[in-house]
């Protein structure tokens, strides 16, 4: 009997809450106020302005999407032709450009001086000479305590390669 009554209660509270409150007189207040501004008149928009057509008249000149002069592949007759060596297996350092590996440090384990190199994943790897990293198809040439010396082959820029030296030094405070 208590439940009924205290459901009873709730149910016109609820009732009494949802009736309509008439009492706009703040709203139609106001919207008088709004219809009784002075009625302001809109600008009109700025004259179109017309622009002279333009004429291209560079048809007869060179394409900006060729080279601006003829350039002639350079055939070496001195000096050592070099190539990289495609068929070779790749080694796992080769996927990172030079500027993401760095040297964190050494290892010298029965006469041979280990380069410790870390990526740019986090990962750290050892190398020796003769080992390959970097895009540029770097072979590591010396391995000293605090850097490695690389020779590059890289395009020459004329369907040719050449050779560069590369050093990657110990990082500081690693």
């Amino acid at each position: 009997m208590r439940m009924l009554r205290v459901i009873m209660l709730v149910s016109i509270a609820l009732l009494v809450g949802c009736s309509p409150n008439t009492d706009y007189t703040d709203l139609e207040q106001f919207m008088a106020e709004v219809d009784a501004r002075p009625k302001s008149r809109i600008n009109p928009l700025p004259p179109i302005e017309t622009v002279a057509p333009f004429a291209y008249q560079a048809s007869n000149k060179r394409s900006p999407f060729e080279p601006p002069i003829l350039v002639k592949r350079v055939d070496r007759k001195s000096g050592p032709k070099v190539t990289p060596d495609f068929n070779r297996v790749k080694q796992f350092l080769e996927q990172y450009n030079i500027g993401q590996l760095a040297m964190v440090g050494t290892l010298a384990q029965g006469g041979s001086m280990f380069a410790l190199i870390k990526d740019s994943d986090g990962g750290v790897h050892r190398v020796v000479n003769g080992d390959f990293m970097g895009t540029d198809h770097g072979r590591v040439q010396v391995v000293d305590e605090s850097e490695i010396e690389l020779i590059e082959i890289v395009p020459d820029g004329t369907g040719g390669w050449v050779e560069r030296t590369r050093t990657v030094a110990l990082a500081g405070g690693a």
